[in-house]
């Protein structure tokens, strides 16, 4: 709980160039720099295009099917997160969007259970 880059829309901007990225990132891929700082991200945004997961990865497959969408934030920063609260039917590049703390998975036989990032269809 105590990773702010794990349970926060947080990204990195580099200070030489500008760009912003999500996820981190240690050298910006345009410039080539170290120099990056953290920027909290905006937390809305457009649904640019969407897939369905009818067969995931082992650990995810009890969730199944599942949307996953690539946003782009107010910003312009691209995200690709997992899309909840919405009907499948819903689904249109254009809508607008914002992200929400959810649960993601429960890890092994233990169910310790891990939050994060997610979006929603925004409320007006």
């Amino acid at each position: 709980r105590e990773q702010k880059y794990k349970y926060r829309l947080v990204g990195v901007r580099c200070n030489r160039c500008g760009s912003i990225y999500y996820p981190l990132v240690r050298v910006c891929s345009k410039c080539k720099s170290t120099e990056l700082t953290s920027v909290e991200l905006p937390r809305k945004g457009i649904l640019l295009s969407y897939t369905i997961i009818y067969y995931p990865p082992v650990e995810f497959k009890k969730y199944a099917p599942y949307a996953v969408g690539l946003v782009e934030l107010e910003n312009g920063t691209k995200v690709i997160a997992q899309l909840t609260d919405i009907d499948f039917s819903e689904l249109k590049p254009g809508i607008k969007v914002e992200a929400v703390f959810r649960r993601l998975r429960e890890q092994g036989e233990e169910g310790i259970i891990e939050y994060g990032i997610k979006f929603r269809r925004a409320l007006e």
